[in-house]
């Protein structure tokens, strides 16, 4: 099974189900922390759960054994439970995986590459990954002969997985780490696309004058395009809405019209 988390238990589902390209019904899910809002940000605790997909045992015809039981009334039958419950809660306790947080980064770096490494078996795509740190961004890709997997149709999956990871650090890392996760030559190829779509909305709104608001994108993608106009004296950005559906809105800059 693979982990993942989220501010809530339903979050993490959620990205979840992306990942792993499958339905609520395709999936067996084990919460192993419900997730706390804490207060003015103190206390606050992820939601933690397990996700695995179903899989299909073939059915094997086996000749049915001839036993002879005495038919016995369910209201008469009282299992030993104190017997049966202690096994079973010492094999659950055993099973469950230790908490980690406030790890270096060098840990929690590696924690996220082994992460990384389970998902990419459960989309049927195992990947290498490779680390390697560029400024104030650590970069981590993953080698795959399977990339149409990990990136998925306009990038979600690769862009969920950037999301996922970012959380993953923010929760077990000390200190706060920036990541970027790449495959192939992907994030550069779509860093040229974004500069391309951010010059060309700069200019529809120099002529229309009227705000222009751009799909949702991750953070750093939106970092990008800000980046890009910040020059542009005849237009400003800002973010507006949720991660992970916030989205940039481009708009003009009044004094200038």
């Amino acid at each position: 099974m693979t982990r993942f988390t989220g501010n809530t238990v339903d979050e993490a589902l959620q990205q979840a189900l992306t990942v792993l390209q499958a339905t609520k019904e395709q999936v067996q899910v084990t919460i192993l922390e419900e997730g706390k809002k804490g207060f003015l940000g103190m206390g606050k605790k992820e939601a933690v759960i397990e996700v695995a997909k179903n899989v299909e045992e073939p059915t094997i015809p086996v000749e049915p054994a001839v036993v002879e039981t005495p038919e016995v009334p369910l209201a008469k039958v009282q299992p030993n439970v104190a017997a049966e419950a202690t096994p079973h809660a010492s094999v659950e306790k055993s099973a469950v995986p230790p908490v980690l947080e406030n790890l270096s980064d060098e840990e929690a770096l590696k924690e996220l590459a082994l992460y990384l490494t389970a998902i990419s078996k459960e989309l049927g795509a195992p990947a290498l990954v490779k680390v390697k740190r560029e400024a104030d961004v650590v970069m981590l890709n993953l080698e795959t002969a399977k990339q149409g997997l990990i990136i998925g149709k306009h990038g979600k999956v690769l862009n969920a997985l950037q999301y996922l990871s970012q959380v993953f650090l923010h929760r077990v890392a000390e200190n706060k780490i920036s990541v970027v996760i790449n495959v192939g030559d992907y994030r550069q190829r779509r860093q040229e696309i974004l500069e391309r779509l951010a010059k060309r909305t700069a200019d529809k709104v120099r002529q229309t004058k009227q705000p222009v608001f751009l799909e949702p994108m991750p953070a750093f993608e939106r970092k990008q395009i800000h980046s890009v106009l910040s020059s542009n004296p005849y237009v400003q950005t800002h973010s507006e809405g949720d991660e992970p559906y916030r989205y940039l809105v481009v708009e003009p800059v009044k004094s200038r019209f």
